[in-house]
């Protein structure tokens, strides 16, 4: 949307200007004309130079939009206008796309549309939970506390990511140095083993010609190890685009022994959480869990939580359709049962999101713990293969010697 700047004069006769976006200039002076101000000058202001790095452009993190959203949460409880708070926040916010993006929303307010579907209009940053549960403040009144309320529910599941995040990089960085490194020794060290080997002649023990022939195939047709692995997580990524192949590769996921597990308690974790969030707003809950299941980042559990959403359209009860999906629990199950039976789900669905965030906690110190020393082995058992396989020659050459 063009951004014009604007000069003009109030009704005590006080120069004023400013920035703002619109379609054209006359909607900037009507805009202007209903706060009181005559505009003298509207000009169209031209575009900043952008520089768009591919891969870095139009991204914005989760935890800008948390600190956006408790930000906004802050402001409305100080008693602060909307469109005022707005404005502020995209001035004050550091992230360029998601301060355009503030900007577009204010100016969306600014002609009549609520700031649920102001959101909506920028479906890249807020997502259907965030648009709904805003919906349901406005309609409430309680806009600053749902705010909050959707700021920590977005805090503890950035929580989690991080957990998972920070479990994986240590083995991802171990198998790295472990590729790298026996990479490093089949194309530069081996070769020059090799040389050795064929000037001094003799059979070669099983365990050397082995490593030979993979350091051959190495030298040979590195660049095409690259190409095709390059080209395989290309390919494994556009097929986990299609829906089968994200419900295939997620249902893997969720069957491996320990991180299985792991993904498993995540799961229930946002679940609960999201659920529990959406209730306590005033969300429906044939609506709040359409919401979860889009938000649930598992295929198989968005599958398992809109066919309960299903049964419950049917009359039945939330309990009843999680417990035959197969993917939640019975712990859960009957707890949210309870929930049901006493009207208070929306406490129940917290009470198993905070047991479920502690039992992450574990699961990810348990993960770290078991793929320390499996990577470890992994990493001395194959650079010690191959560095005793170039050796044994050496060795049996010493004994004739002697």
């Amino acid at each position: 949307m063009p951004e014009f700047k604007w000069k003009g004069t109030d009704k005590s006769g006080a120069q004023k200007s400013g920035m703002m976006e619109a379609d054209d200039a006359e909607i900037v002076k009507a805009h202007l004309r209903r706060q009181g101000i005559n505009a003298t000058s509207v000009k169209k202001r031209a575009k900043d130079i952008e520089i768009v790095i591919p891969g870095l452009s139009n991204r914005v993190s989760d935890k800008d939009l948390v600190v956006f959203t408790r930000t906004f949460s802050t402001m409305i409880d100080a008693g602060l206008p909307l469109v005022q708070c707005l404005e502020i926040l995209s001035q004050q916010t550091e992230n360029p796309t998601l301060a355009k993006a503030i900007k577009a929303v204010r100016s969306e307010v600014e002609s009549g549309s609520t700031y649920a579907d102001a959101l909506r209009k920028q479906p890249k940053y807020f997502d259907s939970l965030y648009c709904n549960m805003v919906e349901a403040g406005e309609t409430g009144g309680i806009l600053d506390t749902i705010l909050n309320r959707l700021a920590s529910t977005m805090e503890k599941n950035l929580a989690l990511k991080r957990q998972v995040k920070s479990a994986m990089t240590y083995p991802s960085v171990v198998i790295v140095v472990a590729v790298g490194v026996v990479m490093l020794l089949l194309t530069k060290v081996i070769p020059t083993f090799v040389n050795i080997f064929d000037q001094l002649g003799g059979a070669l023990p099983v365990p050397t010609q082995i490593v030979m022939m993979f350091s051959d195939f190495a030298v040979k047709y590195s660049l095409l190890l690259i190409v095709g692995a390059i080209a395989m997580i290309i390919a494994l990524r556009q097929i986990y685009k299609t829906p089968k192949g994200r419900y295939f590769f997620d249902s893997l996921l969720l069957k491996l022994p320990v991180l299985g597990t792991l993904l498993r308690k995540i799961a229930v974790a946002k679940f609960t959480r999201t659920l529990s969030t959406l209730l306590s707003s005033g969300v429906p809950i044939l609506d709040g869990l359409e919401i979860t299941a889009r938000t649930s980042g598992n295929a198989v559990v968005e599958e398992a939580i809109l066919k309960t959403r299903v049964s419950i359209s049917e009359g039945k009860t939330i309990s009843e359709p999680l417990s035959e999906t197969e993917v939640f629990p019975p712990m859960v199950v009957q707890m949210i049962a309870v929930g049901e039976s006493t009207g208070a789900l929306d406490a129940m669905l917290n009470k198993i999101a905070d047991f479920y965030d502690e039992e992450v906690d574990v699961a990810v110190d348990n993960l770290t713990q078991l793929l320390e020393p499996m990577l470890m082995v992994f990493l001395g058992g194959t650079v010690g293969f191959v560095v005793i396989a170039m050796y044994m020659p050496m060795f049996a050459l010493i004994s004739q010697l002697q």
